[in-house]
This record gives C-alpha cells, structure tokens and sequence, in this order.
C-alpha cells in the first residue's frame, strides 16, 4: 500500500531500482517520487522496529533480526539522494548503510508494522524553511460544529453485518470520508478531540485506528480489512460512517472537470456543501493530503483519478487530493474547488481531449466508472434510426487519420459503447476485440477491459468476462466488482459471489434500474443458497421498487422471494407464490416454480410421491439446457430411490449426466448418481432385489463403481449374496471382472483369492490355480500370502496332486492346513493319519452342547470311519463317549450313528458307501466357505 502510494503516478525508481525481492525473511522495496525516495523494510514474521543512527552522511539502518536481503537492485541503481547501499552482519543482526547524497536528509519510521525511510532533499539554507499553508478561515455564516467541551465521542456499533462509527456534533459538520491504500480516512472540519471510548482496535471489518488532529481538522484513520465496502452518512449533526455491505444510498457522483475558464491549467470539481480545504497528513507514506471535507448528503468520488502531478482519491464523501508536487494549491470558492499550481498542472490541451472524437459529434460517452453501461445514452439513435447511427460511427471509425491513435480507439470505442447500450454485445465483442489487435496497449485500459467483459457477460461468456475483470488494472474497480458477483453467481459460486456483490455495492446507484434488479436479484440467489433467506427477501424487495423494471425480471425475483420464503419457512406463502408463477408463459421461470411447488405440496402430504414423481418427469422435458433441467432430474431421480424404482433413478439421472457439466448442478447430479449406486450396492438399499436381478442392475452401471475400498465392499457384497444362492458362476465372473480391469497390486491378489475360493467351491481347481498364479507379487502381507497357498494346496489336493499340496503348505501349522492335511491323508486311505488329524480339528467341540456345523458333523464322521478303517477301537470309543449327546441334532444322525458304532455295524457296502462320501465333506468346507464369504461382505466398524 505505501509504496503504491509512492510511485503511482509518480515515476517508479528506474528499472530494477523498484523491483522487489525477498531472500529469507525480509522484503526491501524501493520507490521515486518528484520529491523524496522511499525504503520499506518488511518482515514476513514479527520483528523488533528499525534503530537508525547517523554518522555524517551515512545512516546505518540495525535491525532486530539477522537476514540476506537481495538488494543487488539498490547497488546496482539506488534512488535519488542515496549515493550507496551495503549490507552488514553485525552481533547476530543485520545492518544497512545507506550513503546520502551531500544535499540530503532522511526520516524513519514505521506504519502498519512496516519500517520506512524517506530520504529527500535538504530545506535551503538561506530565508526560513517553507511551512504548512495557513488553514483557511471558517465560513462565518456557518455555526461552528465543536462542541464547548471539546471532546466528541465515536460510538461504535455493529448492525446488520455493518462495523458503524458514529459521531455526534453541536451542528452541521463537514466531513470527508475516503480510502488510501489499506485506511479508511475520516475527515472533519472542526479541531476536536475524537474519544474512542469503547470502540474496539480491531473489528469484522478493520484492524486498527488511529486518532489525529490538526489546527483546523480532527480525523480518524481506519485501518479496513481489504475489499470491504464504505459508506458515509449525515443526517444534522450526526455522521455515521460503515463498513462492510449494506443499503445506504450511494453518494452522488463529485463532477471533476478540466477548468475551462481558469489560466494557468487547472482542474474543478463541483461539491456542494464544500468546507474548508484541510492538509492531513499521513504516517503511513510521510506525506499530506489535501482534503475537502463537505456537508451532508453525501457525495463522493466513485474511483481514483490519476494526473501527473497529483491524484483524486476514491470516497464516499468530500474530496481527497495526493499531491505529488510540493507547490499543489487546493481552494474552494463557495461550492467549487480548485486544484491547481502557481504555473499551471500539466494537462493535456484544451482541444487534444475532444480531438479524437470532433468526426463522431454525439459520440457514445465514457460512463462514470469502467465497467458501468449506460442503457439510456449509449443506444441514442436520433432521427435516422439504428441503420443510419450505425452506419456512421463505422464512418467515424474509417475517417480518423491512421497516425492519430488515440482518436482511432476513441472512435472504436464509441462504437463498442452503442453497441453494448443497443444489447448487441456479441457485435460489441467482435469491435472491442478487432481493437485490441489494432492497438494492443487497449488491454491495460481500464474503460477497454470493463466494456469487454461487460459484453461477454450479457452474452452468458462467463469465463472469457471472469478473465476481463480479474485484469490487474480493475482490481479496485466497484462496478467491475458486481459484474465480478455476477459472473461467480452464474457459476454456482455463492459465497463468492455475495462477498463481490458487497465489494461492489457503492456503484450499484451508477447501472441502470435492470442491471440494478439482475444484481440484487442474483445476490438474494446467492443468499438463498448459502442459507440466508431474511438477507435474500431484503434484497429482492430492495430490487422490486426500482422503476421500471422489465416484468420478466420481476417475474425471476419474486420467484426468488419464493425461494426466501421457502427457506424461512413460510412454506404456505411460498406456495401459492410457487403456484402463480407456475403459470407464467415462460418455461424457464414457470418450470422452476413448479419444481419446487411439487416438492412442497409432497413434504405437505397434498400429493402422492407417484403423483409427484409422474409431473417431475413431464416438467424434465419442458425446459431443457440449463440448471432448471437438472434441479428437475435430481429432484426426480430422488422420488425413484425412495420408491424402489432403483434402475429408473439410475437412468434418470445418468440421461443428464453430461449435459452442462461446467454448471454447478451437474457437480451435485454426478454426485447424486454416485450416491445412488453407493446407496444401492454399499449401503444394502439393493438388497431387497432379487440377486441376479442385482447383479444385472450392477453389470448395467458399473462404470460407476469407485475405485478403492468402497468399490471392493459392493463386489464382496454382491458376491456374498450370490454365493448364498450357489450362483457361484456369476459370482466368479464378477470378481473375475475385477480382477482384469480395475484393480492392481495387493487388492487385486485379495481378490483373485477370493476368485480362487469360488473356483474351489464350484469344482474348478484348474481355474484356482490360474487365478492365483495370474496374480502373484513379491510385496503381500503374510496372511494373504498364507490364505493363497491355503487355496493353491486345496486346488492341488483336488486335482490329486497330495505330494505337491503338502509342500505348499509344510510349515503351516494353523487349523485350515490342518485340516487340508487330514483330506490329504483320507484319499490317500491313510486312516490312522486321518483320523488323528480330524479328531485334532474337532478339539474340544463335545464340551459345546450346540448343534455341530456342517464342517464338524463331516470331520467327525470322517474321523471315526478313519478309526474304525484301522481298528483302533479304543479312539473310536473316545469318539463315541463324547459326542453321542450331539447326535441327535445333527443333520445326519443316522450316518453318524453307523459311523460311531465302527465297521461291524454297518449293514451292507452300500451303507458304508454313503457313509464315507465325499460329499459330506465337501458340502461342510463348502458352508464354511459361505460364512467366511459373509464375514468378509461386512463392513469393519
């Protein structure tokens, strides 16, 4: 801030001499002005202030840290009245020495916590040194506002997001109100004491103030937070200055003009009221201000206005000069105020202003600020209609001599301007751009790029617009700022867009009344959808009493209002609003309010959702290509979910998926459609589907299916379901699927395990091992790497390969190896073996009075038919004694029974034929992999 204060308009130290940059932790800037150079020291963390002291014409500049600043720049060409710069490390702290010139002299300071030193030249020795022009004397026929005390309270309140300051005076007070860099100024005419009181340092909207006061003024400086709004008020003799957005009225514009009559060169500015001219000066850049303060109303000057020698400052009320040279004389002369010098400023011409624009008399004019458009004036066409007024501004444009460049933009601007003001903003676009190529020195003018973007946002280009007004050159632009707010509304950027609404908010007065409407409206839009209906409802019916508003604009704001309504909670109100908009002839406001009365009358019971869901999918082909369309889809696909109509919500939202996909309801319907199938096949909402009909419904929309965790959970829990059923087949095919197209590294073994089982169960070892083999890495967590050679054994022991299975497993001593090894030791008819292995799986499973699972019922049968094969009787007693209790609640107590009472008592070959089948076996491993399939389809908490 106080460097730009410095160089603009002045000129900047000469190339890299004003180049910035940081090394470490602290920033050296330098800047030129006419009448002293400048040094700022900044920290990028807390640091002790700055200690100087002289020795001759060297000041050595010690500060509280150590640092390496680059400052090749100032070596290499240090700014007026420094001779040299070096750099030194002394004690663990850095040191600058700055050698003067013979004829100059340094100030330091610190502002804002930023150290300065401003180096300038020497008063003269000889007559006395030059002094503060002598204030002014008062208006005698004004009461003087200061109270007899003295003193004048600032009362500090905060009322609908707005920070106040209030000040109360014995009569009318003129006051200036305007902004320099960060601070906020408030300027009065009358040397009081200014008594804070209980205002606070810091606030929403400011982070400090400070408290001046002169022979013939009393100021405050504030310290504003960046971007936010001012506004100044008086009403008798109370000021109120705010910050941050609200609805005072906009101050009427301060007319600034060359001054015609004047001789030598000066300016006039016309401010009724006008007080006093007042010299302030300001710490943060160590020069003075001139300031005009004003009575109320308010008036203001809407932007900063750059001259050569001086700049007028933006305000909400008064007038501010920045004087860039020493001689500036401001006067006021009733309501006039003259800025001049004892030889003139240094203006362009009298005729150069007009010179470009005599061949085009009646040329569309510049609007107050950059990006206003001026609907009345600009498509003014006079008697001979558009054709005729067309037609001659293009002659206008072919007329200017090619030498003359300024008078060639100004004509093509004027053309843009007609253009724009007759809603021809794609015709504008084509000028403005044919323009720029002309004359490429357009694209740092402010009026260029405020007209530009101002064109492609009436033609809906948001991003094109969105890139004119960020250009650097509109940074502090208010009305640059609205189109700003509008753009990010159209875009689906609410907070955004309400917060540069309110950066914006003092150039609002300067559009026309349906521009006005469109960014109230658009700001109530964005306050609806971050959840303020109160703000929304304000800002509508601040919109609806404009004149002159068209009715299809006051058509989208009262359904707006609706939308407020419907937000606080007035659902009956917004209702019939809802239902009367409803009828409107134009399907883009009408299908809206439908919407959102059919989602009222279904929370209100007045509609079934069939009913419901049956008007939502006419009313999805009324309007069609914008952010209605897909509200309606959203809102129409959530009725199907809630009535089970899953595949007709999937196709439904997926039929809208892509259209618009850089609107903000095209991020939130993709998300419903993810959410959807998440519901589905994540969250169990499939489950009450048939499971081939799920897995279909599954195959149909499985590019949906995210990648990670989530999406290994719906292929376990769809496979769980269908191995329930034993379609293990398609449950294969599923993980199969997953296997070769979605997964890599460990969750691609994990799954091509879980393949393998299946392929196990459904008496495919060959495709087991295949699976397994496919997918091997040398980086698996051991017990995946163990659960895969459980399944490659189990494979190989199917296939018959029991040498090959018990090596795979040698070493595993954990109860399925175990148990892989006592169906190695039956088909290999090693009985004893057998029986002991499957006696050891059992454990202690009699001391349990449970049903046996079918996995034990099997490896008990065959343990005591293994015991009975090899007469060891006195084991197959054990078995007897132990687990006859159980029998009777097993699934095959007759095979159980036989198998206990050993061989003797089986009563033919056939018997015992059905006794030792494999598939009891088989069966009870196929069970227990089903629970183990279960398990694994259950989320872990």
């Amino acid at each position: 801030m106080c460097i730009a204060g410095v160089v603009a308009p002045a000129v900047q130290a000469a190339g890299p001499a004003a180049a910035q940059a940081a090394q470490g932790d602290l920033v050296v800037r330098a800047a030129q002005a006419p009448d002293f150079s400048r040094l700022e020291f900044r920290w990028s963390g807390r640091a002790p202030a700055m200690k100087m002291r002289r020795e001759g014409q060297q000041a050595i500049l010690r500060f509280g840290r150590d640092a390496n600043p680059n400052i090749a720049a100032l070596r290499i060409a240090p700014p007026r009245w420094i001779r040299t710069v070096e750099v030194r490390h002394a004690g663990g702290a850095l040191e600058l020495v700055l050698t003067l010139t013979d004829d100059a002299d340094l100030r330091v300071g610190r502002a804002d916590g930023v150290d300065f030193v401003n180096v300038f030249a020497k008063p003269p020795q000889a007559g006395a040194p030059p002094t503060a022009p002598t204030p002014a004397p008062r208006d005698p026929r004004r009461p003087n506002p200061a109270p007899a005390s003295g003193v004048v309270a600032v009362n500090y309140t905060k009322t609908d997001g707005q920070t106040q300051f209030v000040t109360t005076w014995a009569a009318p007070a003129a006051a200036a109100v305007f902004k320099r860099g960060e601070a906020v100024w408030v300027v009065f005419d009358a040397s009081v004491r200014l008594e804070l009181g209980r205002t606070p340092q810091t606030g929403p909207s400011h982070t400090k103030i400070q408290v001046f006061r002169g022979p013939d003024y009393s100021a405050l400086r504030i310290v504003a937070k960046p971007g936010v709004p001012v506004y100044a008020e008086g009403q008798g003799n109370v000021w109120t200055v705010a910050l941050g957005a609200g609805l005072q009225p906009e101050p009427d514009p301060i007319k600034v003009a060359r001054d015609e009559t004047a001789s030598p060169a000066s300016l006039s500015a016309n401010l009724a009221g006008a007080g006093r001219p007042v010299w302030v000066n300001d710490p943060a850049v160590g020069d003075r201000l001139a300031v005009v303060p004003a009575l109320a109303p308010s008036k203001g000057l809407p932007s900063r206005r750059e001259y050569v020698e001086m700049a007028l400052l933006p305000s909400a009320q008064g007038l501010a000069v920045e004087a860039f040279a020493s001689d500036l004389q401001v006067l006021t002369e009733g309501d006039i105020v003259r800025i001049g010098r004892p030889k003139g400023l240094v203006l362009s011409p009298a005729s150069a202003s007009s010179a470009g624009e005599e061949v085009i008399t009646g040329a569309p004019q510049p609007a107050a600020m950059p990006a206003v458009i001026d609907l009345e004036n600009w498509p003014k066409t006079g008697s001979g209609g558009f054709m005729a007024r067309y037609d001659a501004l293009q002659a206008a444009i072919a007329a200017v001599d090619p030498a003359d460049r300024q008078g060639d933009i100004a004509a093509r601007m004027a053309l843009a301007r007609f253009l724009v003001g007759s809603k021809l903003s794609f015709e504008a676009i084509g000028v403005l751009n044919a323009a720029a190529r002309k004359q490429q020195t357009l694209l740092g003018d402010a009026e260029f790029r405020g007209l530009r973007g101002a064109a492609k946002a009436m033609s809906g280009r948001w991003a094109e617009a969105e890139a004119d007004f960020s250009s650097p050159v509109l940074s502090d632009d208010p009305s640059s700022a609205l189109w700003r707010g509008y753009v990010a509304y159209k875009q689906g950027q609410w907070v955004d867009a309400r917060n540069k609404f309110a950066a914006g908010a003092q150039a609002m007065n300067l559009f026309p009344n349906v521009w006005q409407a469109r960014f109230l409206g658009a700001q109530a839009e964005s306050a609806v959808a971050t959840g303020d209906g109160i703000g929304a409802e304000r800002l509508v019916n601040q919109a609806l009493k404009l004149p002159k508003v068209p009715i299809v604009d006051q058509l989208i704001l009262r359904l707006t209002l609706a939308k407020a309504f419907e937000l606080q909670g007035r659902k009956d109100k917004a209702l019939k609003m809802f239902q009367a908009i409803g009828k409107a002839p134009i399907d883009r406001i009408a299908t809206p309010a439908i919407l959102h009365a059919t989602r009222i009358k279904l929370e209100k019971n007045q509609i079934s959702p069939a009913e419901a869901a049956k008007t939502l999918d006419q009313l999805r082909f009324r309007w069609r290509g914008d952010g209605v369309e897909l509200d309606v889809v959203r809102a129409l696909g959530k009725l199907y979910i809630d009535q089970g109509r899953y595949r007709e919500a999937l196709e439904v939202l997926r039929s809208a998926n892509k259209v618009l996909p850089d609107l903000p309801q095209a991020v939130a319907l993709q998300n419903d459609l993810y959410g959807a199938f998440r519901t589905l096949f994540l969250d169990g909402l499939a489950d009450g589907m048939q499971p081939i009909q799920a897995v279909g419904l599954f195959y149909d929309y499985q590019d949906l299916t995210p990648i990670g965790n989530d999406g290994d959970q719906m292929v376990r829990n769809l496979v769980r379901r269908l191995v329930d059923v034993d379609l293990l087949d398609e449950a294969a095919k599923l993980l199969k699927y997953q296997v070769d197209n979605r997964l890599n590294g460990v969750p691609k073994a994990q799954v091509a395990t879980d393949l393998a089982w299946i392929y196990l169960m459904d008496r495919k070892p060959e495709d087991a091992l295949a699976a397994i083999n496919n997918t091997r890495t040398t980086i698996l967590p051991p017990a995946l790497n163990s659960e895969r050679r459980l399944a490659t054994a189990r494979a190989l022991m199917t296939l018959g390969r029991y040498d090959d299975a018990l090596e795979v497993i040698e070493g595993d001593k954990g109860k399925d190896a175990q148990d892989i090894r006592g169906d190695i030791a039956w088909k290999q008819r090693n009985w004893p073996l057998a029986g002991k292995l499957y006696e050891a799986a059992l454990g202690d499973r009699f001391k349990n009075p449970a049903g046996l699972s079918p996995s034990d019922e099997a490896k008990l049968m065959r343990a005591a038919v293994a015991f009975s094969l090899s007469d060891d009787d006195a084991s197959l007693g054990r078995l007897r004694t132990r687990y006859t209790n159980l029998i009777g609640t097993a699934r095959n107590p007759e095979g159980l029974r036989v198998a206990l009472a050993g061989v003797d008592s089986v009563g033919s070959s056939a018997d015992f034929g059905r006794v030792t089948a494999e598939n009891e076996v088989f069966n009870g491993w196929v069970a227990k992999m089903k629970d183990r399939f279960r398990a694994a389809a259950t989320p872990k908490s």
